[in-house]
């Protein structure tokens, strides 16, 4: 192979928000580079593949998704990074077909590590990573995919040592890059013309650990940034979700009413053993406070079931704190999957599978029952909606500022746009294979 214009290289992105702004910045080398991409259905020379490991299912997952595209592009180069190529090389580089492992400390010399290769001809398996302690690159990323929207990075890594969770040794240690850096960034997407960013990365909230500023810092430097209308965050811990950053987004016309927080367990003897960082009256505590600084806010809230040690009891404890006391806009489920290397691990109590997907059912049942009851709430009400491109069955759609979904005739005027809606009934509460909170509101008038 060589390295000119006609090469095409395929991408392929599993998991979180954060995979894909890394994702679209590594399209955006290859593409500056001279390389096309290879269109739907279309054979590549290169493909790259960025993995998921929050789960056994995300693992399975990636191996498919790895296998299919030496399958589908035969002769590709096939260069395979993110947190399964980090905590498991090795079982990447048995497979037939891949030619590079790249690490989350090495990902930002992928594409160098692609044009090498590209270069020298000889094809044989390499492998680039390195322990999770020497982690400590920060490779800037922000997607540029959607008109409307787009993924900024803003920080990557956790110091917490949650019992369940693989991501300190997938991404290492918390670390950021400085406001000034990430403000220039939001103007690149800016001029590229997106009208709402999303703040990504494994623990937004703790950042500054490695520049000595503040989360606050930063939401009032990117909040001064001009083109950019809205902004969302995309998850913050309660315990880091300050009085300052709800105030702050409480007096702000680009923050929306629209945070994501990861609850986990609503029972406090299942948190202790999961080794967060707060108990439920915390948690209850930090509800209400945003809650009184903004009553109109789309919560959303991190919620594993099956946990091990997980009594019939702690579920119920957790269900009636959920149904109860919080009742937020939606949950997000994740069944617990066990982590080879990780506390939770070792756990005795493992909890049935048929178990853990009853609770499950009975979660998804609440969650879709507090979502219609949110959207409920604001039929008749005219709230600001930002339009996206995407026609489906002659149907555009877009959120208003507190992260409600409305359908109306597709209209090419208003792609990218934000327009007052006069909001109607809700049209479905069923969870979407997109990963929405679920359901459409229809619309009574655009005004």
């Amino acid at each position: 192979m060589n390295t000119s214009r006609s090469l095409k290289v395929a991408f392929y992105t599993l998991g979180c928000k954060l995979n894909f702004s890394e994702t679209a910045t590594l399209a955006r080398q290859f593409d500056e580079g001279g390389f096309s991409r290879a269109a739907r259905g279309e054979r590549a020379d290169i493909c790259v593949v960025n993995t998921c490991s929050v789960t056994d299912h995300a693992d399975k997952k990636c191996r498919h998704v790895v296998r299919r595209a030496v399958r589908e592009n035969p002769g590709a180069v096939v260069a395979v990074t993110g947190c399964y190529a980090q905590l498991r090389p090795g079982e990447l580089a048995e497979i037939e077909g891949v030619d590079l492992v790249v690490g989350n400390n090495e990902k930002g010399s992928l594409y160098e590590q692609v044009v090498r290769l590209l270069g020298r001809g000889e094809r044989r398996v390499e492998i680039h990573t390195c322990a999770a302690e020497e982690i400590r690159s920060f490779f800037a990323a922000f997607s540029t995919g959607d008109r409307t929207r787009a993924f900024l990075k803003v920080q990557d890594g956790c110091d917490y040592r949650c019992a369940y969770c693989t991501i300190p040794d997938a991404r290492g240690g918390s670390r950021n890059i400085p406001v000034a850096e990430l403000v220039r960034e939001a103007e690149q997407i800016a001029e590229r013309g997106a009208r709402e960013v999303v703040l990504t990365g494994v623990n937004i909230g703790d950042f500054g650990r490695t520049t000595g500023e503040s989360f606050l810092d930063l939401i009032r430097a990117l909040d001064a940034v001009s083109g950019i209308e809205r902004y969302r965050i995309s998850s913050i811990e309660p315990n880091l979700l300050t009085d300052g950053v709800i105030d702050f987004c409480a007096g702000s016309t680009k923050f929306m009413p629209h945070f994501h927080i990861p609850l986990q367990s609503g029972s406090d003897g299942v948190l202790r053993r999961m080794r967060r960082r707060y108990d439920t009256a915390r948690f209850a505590e930090r509800i209400a406070r945003v809650r009184a600084a903004i009553p109109d806010v789309f919560l959303g809230i991190d919620v594993i079931v099956g946990f091990p040690g997980e009594t019939e009891a702690d579920f119920e404890a957790a269900y009636r704190f959920l149904s109860e006391e919080i009742r937020p806009a939606y949950l997000h489920i994740f069944p617990y999957s066990v982590r080879p290397g990780t506390p939770a691990a070792s756990f005795p109590d493992r909890v049935a599978p048929e178990a853990a997907a009853e609770r499950v059912a009975r979660l998804g049942a609440l969650s879709a029952e507090l979502h219609a009851e949110f959207c409920t709430r604001f039929a008749g009400e005219t709230r600001p909606v930002l339009f996206e491109s995407t026609v489906r069955a002659g149907r555009m759609t877009g959120f208003t500022d507190n992260y409600i979904r409305v359908s109306v005739p597709y209209r090419r005027e208003l792609v990218n746009r934000t327009v007052p809606v006069e909001l109607g009934a809700l049209l479905s509460s069923a969870a979407e294979a997109s990963g929405y909170a679920g359901g459409e509101t229809c619309v009574k008038g655009i005004l």
